[in-house]
């Protein structure tokens, strides 16, 4: 395995995760907040999950973001 590669290849990824789940993190709270569902709330929690289903990989983390 060229290390190189695959580092470049697992941040290009992440890259791609990050700025994916931002923009959809954003458009969501932004859709909820003008249907007036966010009332009364200043944190949302929020679950991502990694999986990698050829080696039988999933690892799930839990937070929240607040508003």
């Amino acid at each position: 395995m060229d290390e190189d590669r695959f580092n470049m290849e697992v941040r290009k990824f992440l890259k791609m995760v990050g700025i994916t789940s931002q923009r959809e993190i954003e458009n969501v709270v932004r859709a909820a907040e003008a249907a007036g569902a966010l009332k009364g709330k200043d944190k949302l929690a929020a679950k991502m999950t990694l999986s990698i289903p050829e080696l039988g990989f999933s690892h799930g983390m839990d937070g929240s973001i607040e508003i």
